[in-house]
């Protein structure tokens, strides 16, 4: 492994070969070097990290790990959180508490640099916000990270940090792992806590975790973050054990299906590529593999329902946004898509959005019945219709939206049925960009995914794959230069 992943750091600081203040140290070296050429960290918080490091990060299995959070969600107490928004920006917006989950990862033992990129409210999946600029590919840096969770994915991928904290309510954990060449795991719904400010997002499509580059860092990190915490509206089955138990042990026997695109669905062909070879892939470890999906994974009601939950929830939204600000919102507030979906979340009823919640949960148990009674295990598809394409495709003020619905064909489905779904770094395009492909679970199914996705990590390993732009080699590079004659 060219660089230690979380797991590594942290024993390196148990064995006494690092202190947490000399990670913290290298890391922030790390971030000013690259940052400037990703923009993938946006607000940064040096000083404290090193007085945690100094003071000692709690006992936790990633003890001493420099860590970063997404710019959206995960609050702490005191520190901006401005979620891609110009008003929060200018306003100097910061949040009054520590959220449930930043309590948990601290409790990991994981201290933060800082804050990463995310396009506004996260509700597009290409990180190019106006308020902060466009988060760059590491692989190419006029390539999109995807998103929402991009400026974390571009900050792992180019080796500032081994893990960071990702959010996903459309896909955007797993679009910027695939974009980014980085393992991103969807837990299943209710997994992780979102409080004290929020019982659910997005009608219950939100959920909160982590990009990283390794299968066992990803398993830990659920284990910490997982788990109810009081006055929660729902939480999701307990695992039998520690999912960091599942790495390396072995999935058995699985019924997979493989989706390379949709009913009237257009997947490119690298795309189309990278699931065919994970299914040689996955018959050579001892699969069953065929061509199957759920009937109703394409149903035409789903993208509207989609977008009528999304609405309703912006809309309600920009009542707590008008609170932050302390004023009522305007159109000048916040970016056009997003006032586009505040009109229409305000021109439905009760009865509208009530009935669309209906509908979903209707079509939520045509989808679960693939897996409890069709007999599969697992559905693989491509994570994201294309390749990462150049920034500025998806944001087109004219194009943008319908392109999005275009390539966004595996994931959005997945946080309304509430089940887990990875993305693994398994192909590149023909360009050299990473291409993920998605492995999709049975509900609270983590465990076998994890298992699954473990054992393709042995046998198809990216741990020594590089962007072009990364940390290690560009102080490496300066370390040299700086000693040349």
């Amino acid at each position: 492994m060219l660089q230690p992943d979380a797991t590594e750091l942290a024993e390196m600081v148990r064995r006494g070969d690092a202190s947490p203040l000399e990670l913290v140290e290298e890391a922030i070296s790390r971030v000013e070097a690259v940052n400037p050429q990703l923009n993938a960290v946006i607000h940064s918080r040096f000083d404290a990290a090193r007085a945690e490091a100094t003071d000692g990060p709690a006992d936790g299995p990633f003890s001493g790990v420099p860590f970063l959070v997404k710019d959206l969600g995960c609050t702490i107490s005191g520190e901006p959180h401005h979620q891609g928004c110009v008003a929060l920006r200018d306003a100097g917006y910061t949040s009054p508490h520590d959220s449930y989950l930043y309590q948990r990862f601290k409790a990991l033992g994981l201290v933060a640099l800082g804050r990463t990129n995310t396009p506004e409210f996260g509700s597009t999946i290409t990180t190019e916000s106006i308020a902060y600029g466009p988060a760059r590919n590491p692989w190419n840096l006029n390539h999109s990270t995807g998103g929402s969770s991009g400026g974390s994915a571009a900050a792992v991928a180019a080796g500032l940090v081994p893990i960071a904290h990702a959010n996903d309510g459309g896909g955007s954990i797993r679009i910027p792992a695939s974009e980014c060449g980085l393992v991103g795991l969807k837990p299943t719904r209710g997994r992780v806590s979102q409080g004290p400010d929020l019982g659910e997002g997005w009608a219950g499509a939100t959920i909160d975790g982590v990009v990283t580059r390794s299968v066992r860092d990803t398993a830990t990190a659920l284990d910490g973050i997982s788990g109810p915490e009081p006055g929660d509206p729902y939480y999701a089955p307990p695992p039998v054990r520690p999912y960091a138990s599942e790495v390396g042990a072995a999935p058995g026997h699985l019924r997979i299906g493989l989706a390379p695109t949709v009913p009237d669905g257009v997947s490119h062909a690298d795309c189309v590529a990278a699931v065919e070879s994970a299914g040689r892939l996955l018959e050579g470890l001892g699969h069953h593999v065929e061509l199957a999906q759920p009937a109703a994974i394409r149903d035409p009601g789903f993208p509207d329902h989609f977008v009528q939950i999304l609405a309703a929830s912006t809309a309600a939204d920009f009542e707590i946004l008008a609170e932050a600000l302390e004023r009522p919102v305007t159109s000048d507030d916040v970016e056009p898509d997003n006032w586009l979906f505040y009109e229409i979340g305000m021109a439905l009823s009760a009865q509208d959005y009530l009935g669309g919640v209906a509908w979903t949960h209707a079509w939520q148990r045509r989808m679960a019945s693939w897996w409890a009674d069709d007999g599969f295990d697992i559905l693989v598809t491509p994570t994201l219709a294309v390749p990462p394409p150049e920034i500025g495709w998806l944001s087109d003020p004219q194009l943008g939206g319908h392109r999005v619905t275009e390539i966004m064909l595996f994931t959005a489905q997945f946080n309304i049925t509430g089940q887990p779904a990875i993305s693994l770094p398994l192909h590149e395009s023909g360009e050299g960009l990473p291409v993920g492909v998605q492995f999709v679970g049975p509900y609270a199914g983590e465990d076998i995914l994890i298992r699954l996705a473990s054992q393709i990590e042995s046998a198809a390993p990216w741990a020594d794959r590089i962007p072009s732009v990364w940390a290690g080699k560009q102080i490496a590079d300066s370390a040299a230069s700086s000693v040349s004659p």
